[in-house]
C-alpha cells in the first residue's frame, strides 16, 4: 500500500498537467490518469474516486447514443449539483482524468467500450464502484477493434461487465433493446433496474425487420412492433420477453418543424432513497428516432439521481423545451439549404444512424433524392449490409458511391454489390481528407436533384464537420 503522501504528490502532480495537456491537440485527455494510475497504482483509483467524488459515479455506455444522452444528463443535472464530467471516453485513463479535473457531488462519464482488452469494464466496474451505470442500446456496429474483429457474443459481454458486479445502486437500460434489457434482468436481484422505452401505436420501423436472437437461448425472437432496427416489443419461446418499462415515451407528435413528446413513469432515487414520478410534455427539434430514446434516457438518469425532487417535472419540459441542433456532436446529420437544394449531411456510420438519416431526408423530402454514400471500411460487411436496407429503404433516383474509410477497393467492391439495383455511379476518391472533402462538396454542388442526402462511413470532424462547415460558410 503507498504511502498518502507519496498518493497525494502523485495526485497534484496529475492534476497540474491538467492545465499544461489541456493546449495538445488531443486535449490531454489520457495523459493526466495515466500519469496518475501509472505512479500511484490502479488500486488507489478508489481512493481518488472517494476524495473526488461525494455521492459516487454515473457511467454511461452503449453502441449509439453515449454522447449526446451523456451531454443532456449532464445540463439536467448540474442545474442541481456540482459535478464531475467527462465524454468520448474509452480507457482507463482518460475515466481516470475525468476523475481527477474537480472535486464534486457526483460524476457523470461516458464510457465506450468496444472489448474487454481495451475498454477493462469489469477494472472500471471495480475500481470506480459506479452507484449508477446506464446502457443506451448495444447493436453489432463497434464490434471491431484496430482492425480486428471481434464476435458481438464477446462485444455484448464486454458491455454486461461494467454492471456485472454491481452490488449497490441503479441500471438503467433500455428495455425495447432484448440485448440491454437482458443485462437489466440479470441484475434485478441485486441492485434497482430501471427500464425505460417506447410504448406509442403511432411509430413503427419501415425497414425491414432484422432476425434478432434471444440472448437467454439465442432462438429468433418474436417482434410484434418494431420501433427502430431491433428496438421495440419482442418475446421468446423461452419465456424471455421485453420488460414493461418504467418510464415511457407515451406521446410522439409532429408539429410543424418539431415534435410533441410526452414522458411518464416512476423511478427509484439513488440520492434521496425514495420513488419520483415523472409526467412531462414538451416540444423538441427533428433530431431523429434515436435521439428520443437520448432524450428518454437522459430523463430518466436525472429523475433517478437529482438530489433536488421538487419540480423535476418542470425542469425536464425547461431544458427540452430550449434543445436545438447544437446538442449533437460534431459532425453528426444536419439538414440544410444549398444554393436553393436540401442537403442532408452528416455521420452515418452503422445502420441505426443511416435508418435515422434516410427518414429524416425523406420526411422533408417531396421530390426524387440523390444519395451520395460513403462506404464503411474492409472487414466491415456486416455494417455495409445494414447500410443496403437502409438505401433500399430510401430508394434513391440517383445513387453515388464513394469510399468513405481508408480503402477505395473496398468501397469499389461495396459498389459492385449494389450498383445494378440503382441509377448509379462510383468515385474512386484517395484516401485524402482534403480531397473527398472537395469531391463531396462538388457533387453536391454539381446535382441536378433538389434534394440530396451525403451520409455513411466518416471522420466526424475531420470530413463530416468540416463539409458541413464549409457549405454553411459558402450559402451564408
Amino acid at each position: 500500500m503507498m504511502s498518502n503522501v507519496k498518493y497525494t504528490l502523485v495526485k497534484k502532480f496529475s492534476q497540474l498537467t491538467l492545465k499544461t495537456m489541456h493546449y495538445l491537440p488531443t486535449g490531454g485527455k489520457s495523459y493526466p490518469g495515466f500519469l496518475f494510475l501509472k505512479y500511484s497504482g490502479r488500486e488507489t483509483l478508489p481512493q481518488l474516486t472517494s476524495d473526488q467524488i461525494d455521492i459516487g459515479s454515473i457511467v454511461i455506455t452503449g453502441t449509439n447514443g453515449k454522447t449526446t444522452t451523456t451531454t443532456m444528463t449532464i445540463d439536467l443535472l448540474s442545474n442541481d449539483m456540482k459535478l464531475s464530467t467527462s465524454v468520448d471516453n474509452n480507457t482507463i485513463y482518460a475515466l481516470t482524468t475525468g476523475i481527477l479535473k474537480d472535486s464534486s457531488e457526483l460524476g457523470v462519464f461516458e464510457y465506450g467500450i468496444r472489448d474487454i482488452e481495451h475498454g477493462e469494464p469489469d477494472n472500471i466496474q471495480r475500481l470506480i464502484d459506479p452507484i449508477g451505470v446506464v446502457y443506451t442500446n448495444i447493436s453489432r456496429e463497434h464490434t471491431q477493434v484496430l482492425g480486428v474483429k471481434n464476435s458481438f457474443k464477446d462485444y455484448v459481454k464486454a458491455k454486461t461487465l461494467l454492471s456485472q458486479g454491481m452490488d449497490k445502486g441503479v441500471v438503467i437500460t433500455n428495455c425495447d433493446d432484448p440485448n440491454t434489457a437482458y443485462i437489466g434482468f440479470n441484475k434485478q436481484d441485486d441492485v434497482h433496474v430501471t427500464y425505460y422505452g417506447f410504448e406509442l401505436e403511432s411509430l413503427e420501423d419501415i425497414f425491414e425487420a432484422p432476425e434478432v436472437k434471444c440472448p437467454h437461448c439465442a432462438k429468433a425472437l418474436t417482434y410484434s412492433k418494431h420501433y427502430m432496427n431491433h428496438r421495440g416489443i419482442y418475446s421468446c419461446e423461452c419465456g424471455f420477453k421485453r420488460p414493461e418499462p418504467d418510464v415511457k415515451l407515451t406521446k410522439f407528435v409532429t408539429d410543424r418543424d418539431k415534435w410533441i413528446i410526452t414522458i411518464e413513469g416512476r423511478v427509484y432515487n439513488q440520492v434521496v432513497d425514495d420513488e419520483v414520478d415523472i409526467n412531462a410534455t414538451m416540444s423538441v427539434p427533428m433530431l431523429g428516432i434515436h435521439n428520443l430514446y437520448n432524450i428518454l434516457c437522459s430523463a430518466t438518469v436525472y429523475a433517478s439521481f437529482t438530489k433536488d425532487v421538487e419540480n423535476i417535472n418542470e425542469k425536464i419540459e425547461d431544458y427540452f423545451n430550449k434543445l436545438d441542433f447544437t446538442i449533437l456532436p460534431p459532425g453528426r446529420f444536419e439538414i440544410f439549404e444549398v444554393d436553393d437544394k436540401l442537403v442532408g449531411i452528416g455521420q452515418g456510420d452503422n445502420g441505426d444512424a443511416l435508418k435515422v438519416n434516410t427518414l429524416l431526408m425523406d420526411l422533408y423530402a417531396d421530390d426524387e433524392v440523390e444519395f451520395i454514400y460513403n462506404t464503411p471500411d474492409e472487414y466491415e460487411d456486416e455494417v455495409f449490409a445494414d447500410h443496403q436496407v437502409a438505401i433500399r429503404g430510401l430508394n434513391p433516383a440517383h445513387l453515388i458511391v464513394v469510399p468513405g474509410r481508408v480503402s477505395v477497393d473496398k468501397a469499389e467492391d461495396y459498389y459492385n454489390q449494389i450498383k445494378d439495383e440503382y441509377d448509379s455511379d462510383f468515385y474512386p476518391v484517395e484516401y485524402d481528407f482534403e480531397k473527398r472533402i472537395n469531391n463531396i462538396i462538388g457533387l453536391i454542388k454539381d446535382s441536378e436533384y433538389k434534394y440530396i442526402l451525403v451520409s455513411g462511413c466518416g471522420e466526424e470532424q475531420l470530413v463530416w464537420d468540416e463539409v458541413k462547415r464549409r457549405l454553411k460558410e459558402e450559402s451564408s
